[in-house]
């Protein structure tokens, strides 16, 4: 006895079966197609990770090159007052030396003075 199979059963078989290969292969289509996205996503966020750490990276820095740009800007003005300081003092002991002159020269002056004085009196007596 031969079996047959009735065609519209093979049929509608042939049609489940190439209907399920179909969503199969769509569901396949669509798994790789999330993995790629998530692959995707995740290199995305890598990149934004790496940029976030070079970005605080050269804010750190920008901090520092300020810092030490601060701490030159006190040492110039340290060494400006100390400059000022030593004008200061140079200065005064200039107004020293000159009223140590000045002194030197009206001691001078008198002696001068007093030696012709003496001499106008020696006349005198003589």
């Amino acid at each position: 006895m031969k079996h047959h199979i009735d065609p519209k059963i093979d049929c509608v078989f042939s049609e489940k079966e190439r209907n399920y290969h179909a969503y199969q292969a769509r569901q396949n289509y669509l798994r790789q197609q999330r993995s790629i996205q998530r692959e995707m996503e995740e290199e995305r966020e890598a990149k934004r990770q790496a940029l976030l750490h070079e970005q605080a990276a050269l804010q750190e820095k920008e901090i520092a090159l300020q810092r030490e740009n601060q701490a030159m800007r006190e040492k110039e003005a340290a060494i400006l007052e100390k400059e000022a300081a030593i004008l200061e003092k140079e200065a005064a002991i200039l107004e020293k030396k000159a009223a140590i002159l000045e002194k030197e020269a009206a001691l001078a002056e008198i002696e001068h003075l007093k030696a012709k004085f003496a001499g106008k009196e020696g006349d005198k007596t003589a």
